[in-house]
């Protein structure tokens, strides 16, 4: 095996165990949360995102343990464009299809619900999911680079911000990443506003 395959498979071993380590503070975070109040744990990423309203904005659907995002969306909407992601297909970047509260939706890939028909925008705020994040902006995501390409894509074509939130648990001291991970303009949690150093 050459140098560059080994270091390679490093650092993939490295991503595993970080990633198998962060999903585990995310399911405790998660399950701890308060129930029937999820508009409590989108509260700062509401505040945040009163900031820019009219920008178009990129929410999630969310799946498994990711936090929800769904209630500052909710009151994005009124005051511009909201959009959710849809793959497409592997190695391709995210495209991203107009949501509202009540909109038709079927089950997408991995099981994130999208737009039944999809209305195609450009977002200038996008909110990340994720798996893990670091003090410097860096973010672990479930591996597929799908937001990496997006954002580097939406980077070369105008200004976008991209919003990691997360559980303040999903905080890392250090994680495994490479030059092609793209990094947070910020990241919120439930509690806090983190920007990088």
């Amino acid at each position: 095996m050459s140098a560059v395959s080994d270091s390679g498979a490093q650092l993939a071993e490295a991503k595993a165990l970080a990633r198998k380590a962060a999903l585990a503070r995310r399911r405790a975070a998660f399950d701890a949360r308060p129930r029937g109040d999820t508009a409590a744990l989108a509260g700062v990423l509401d505040s945040v995102l009163a900031a820019h309203r009219g920008a178009p904005l990129a929410g999630y659907m969310p799946i498994r343990t990711e936090i929800d995002p769904l209630p500052a969306m909710a009151t994005a909407v009124a005051h511009g464009p909201v959009c959710v992601p849809v793959i497409e297909a592997a190695g391709l970047p995210l495209r991203f299809a107009a949501w509202h509260p009540g909109i038709a939706l079927v089950s997408g890939t991995f099981g994130a619900m999208v737009p039944e028909t999809p209305s195609w925008l450009r977002p200038e705020v996008v909110i990340v999911p994720l798996v893990a994040f670091d003090a410097q902006g860096g973010r672990l995501g479930y591996g597929g680079g799908f937001y990496d390409r997006t954002l580097e894509g939406l980077r070369a074509t105008g200004p976008v911000l991209a919003i990691g939130f997360a559980f303040g648990a999903q905080l890392a001291e250090d994680l495994p990443l490479e030059p092609t991970d793209q990094k947070l303009d910020m990241i919120v949690t439930e509690r806090d506003v983190i920007r990088p150093r």
